[in-house]
């Protein structure tokens, strides 16, 4: 039977409906309703757990009075039905109704819908587009996952628990009190006010408070995380200290926010102590009183002092279980500024997939400025934050072309659009002659190839990161492609800190186990591999030595035979050989032409090649070609 329930629900299901709302009700509704009939019997579970621990008080208030007024001799022939049913209900009935909640809440919803949650969170996230990523600590955005599917999970529990022991328990206890008499209702009644009263004041401050912190704590774990991913950052500029007090400065704002949430709990909870002092104390004086004059039986006494005691206890529960919902909803809310945000780059309704045939790339009239205004003026100057405008280029099927400029001149930009991180502000960009405003993200970059500057690899095995270009390809197009990459030979003699060996062994975070040049042979091996009909290099031999560059230039070759390449390198010695070099400035192509014919210019190449230092583009060289 458990086992039955813990397969209730499938935490990693694709939602039907991926994006979550930006409100906060429908926020919970959007994964509440995927276990909708869960929810619906633990509210029925509830309202029976809560009316059977009512019940408690009563069988004792029961008790009393048959013991005081049915005589020893006859009281079991008397009595036994009522004592059966009270054995009943508090060895059978409790029980089975404690041990279903438990199967409800332990099984199908704590570790399931918590898991469903943050799947489907991260399903979402993960989408996101790469500008989204570049604003936010990536600590931070995996802390709110985290943290989102518990806090929905135990707000919903705990909601469907207060509601019905604050609607069952004070409605039975003012019944049972006014049965009795009804002035014992009275100190009832009022506790109620005040606490009601309370709950008004408090809570919503809690759950401002709670916000707060939980950003706070966002906001620590994200510093903590990017210390710790750019730990040799941190190493080499000797900047621990540094660290410390960017990371302290976030420990006090966090500190300083809990505790000013503790001070409200703190304040809460000594008042709410008064109030309950006040009703059992009160109920318990109103009701000797009433037994002196003959108004109430002693069995009412017993029923009263527990019952205001049980009641009182209950508040407390209650109160601190609200106090913990608001907090959790805080948690929630904060974890929605991550959640539950709008795709910023979509595919249109009608999208296709893009298969390339050719490899024909035409740039056709490109103006972008990462949201900054990149218009022209009407004296045809273009404004401040631009960074292309009027960009045109054509790339023949197989053609091989360079990018050249200074930094800023636009070159990862123009590569960057190709790929479609971001969304054009007007022109188009075709492949093959079709938009790729009009195709899906994931079938345009399955056609592009890749090998960045700044390599990233997976924490998984060598063979993982090489087969993430394929990742059904064999054994042996495993090795073929890392042989290809000048690098089977060093993978062979890698071990971990597991002892795992060679293609089994695992990288580290970001593959900082291996050197940079091994990475860059890696992220080859993986490109080679995945073998799409586009290529791009961004300084792809920039962390190899002129040894090594030189062992793979042949593979290299190899990898660009028949495909349309576009590759960026400061160092010009290694785009010398590409068909043509087109060279950008201000986001503009002031040139464009082989190595030989932009030398007889004797234009920007020309003299940025004189003046390259040691293979690198000096920040200069575009003031002296001017």
């Amino acid at each position: 039977m458990i086992r039955y329930f813990e397969k209730l629900i499938t935490p990693t299901e694709t939602p039907a409906n991926p994006v979550p709302p930006a409100r906060l009700i429908p926020f919970y509704w959007h994964f509440a309703r995927q276990a909708k009939g869960l929810f619906v019997v633990l509210f029925v579970i509830e309202l029976f757990m809560a009316l059977l621990d009512t019940a408690v008080p009563w069988f004792i208030g029961k008790i009393v009075t048959m013991v005081s007024t049915i005589p020893p001799d006859r009281f079991l022939a008397d009595t036994w039905p009522w004592l059966a049913a009270m054995a009943l209900v508090m060895l059978v009935a409790r029980p089975g109704i404690v041990f279903a909640r438990y199967l409800i809440t332990n099984q199908a919803l704590a570790g399931p819908f918590s898991n469903l949650i943050r799947w489907q969170s991260h399903w979402h996230v993960v989408r996101q587009s790469w500008a989204f990523f570049q604003n936010d600590f990536a600590g931070r955005i995996s802390n709110r996952v985290m943290q989102t599917g518990p806090a929905v999970r135990e707000s919903l529990v705990s909601s469907f628990t207060a509601v019905w022991y604050i609607v069952v328990y004070g409605t039975t206890a003012l019944i049972m009190m006014a049965v009795a008499d009804l002035w014992l209702a009275i100190p009832v009644l009022v506790w109620f006010a005040g606490y009601i009263a309370l709950l008004s004041y408090f809570v919503p401050r809690m759950r401002d408070r709670s916000k707060i912190t939980s950003e706070a704590r966002s906001l620590l774990m994200g510093r903590i995380v990017d210390s710790y991913t750019n730990i040799l950052t941190v190493k080499l500029f000797a900047r621990p200290r540094d660290e410390d007090d960017y990371v302290r400065d976030a420990v006090e704002h966090h500190t300083g926010r809990f505790q000013a949430g503790q001070r409200l709990i703190t304040a809460f909870g000594t008042i709410l102590a008064v109030l309950n002092a006040v009703l059992v104390a009160g109920s318990g004086a109103l009701a000797l009183v009433l037994w002196r004059y003959g108004k109430v039986e002693v069995g009412a006494i017993a029923m009263v002092l527990p019952l205001t005691f049980q009641l009182t206890a209950m508040s407390r529960w209650i109160a601190f279980a609200i106090t913990d919902i608001f907090e959790e909803i805080g948690v929630v809310q904060e974890g929605m500024m991550s959640i539950a945000v709008p795709l910023q780059l979509v595919d249109k309704d009608n999208a296709e997939h893009l298969v390339v045939e050719k490899g024909r790339i035409a740039f056709e009239d490109v103006r972008f400025g990462y949201g900054r205004d990149s218009s022209a003026g009407e004296d045809g100057i273009k404004r401040p934050g631009a960074v292309l405008d009027g960009f045109t280029l054509n790339v023949r099927p197989g053609e091989k072309i360079g990018l050249v400029g200074r930094s800023g001149a636009g070159k990862s930009t123009v590569v960057n659009l190709l790929l479609r991180f971001f969304d054009l502000e007007s022109g188009r960009i075709l492949i093959d002659g079709e938009d790729i405003a009009g195709k899906t993200q994931e079938s345009l970059r399955a056609q592009i190839s890749m090998v960045t500057q700044d390599t990233s690899l997976l924490h998984r095995s060598i063979r993982d990161n090489i087969r993430y270009g394929k990742p059904h390809a064999t054994e042996s197009e495993t090795i073929h492609a890392a042989q290809l990459a000048q690098a089977h030979e060093f993978i062979l003699g890698l071990e971990d800190w597991r002892l795992r060996r060679g293609y089994d062994a695992h990288v580290g975070e970001r593959g900082v186990k291996l050197s940079g040049g091994q990475r860059q042979r890696i992220a080859i091996a993986r490109v080679i591999l995945k073998d799409a009909p586009i290529l791009i290099m961004d300084e792809a031999t920039s962390s190899l030595d002129s040894e090594v560059e030189a062992a793979i230039q042949t593979s290299l070759d190899t990898l660009m035979a028949g495909k349309t390449v576009i590759a960026i390198a400061h160092r010009l010695s290694t785009i010398a050989r590409m068909d043509r070099l087109v060279v950008l400035d201000h986001g503009r192509i002031v040139e464009h032409g082989t190595h030989h014919e932009l030398l007889r210019l004797d234009g920007h190449y020309a003299a940025l090649w004189r003046r390259q230092s040691g293979g690198f583009i000096d920040a200069d060289d575009v003031q002296a070609a001017e």
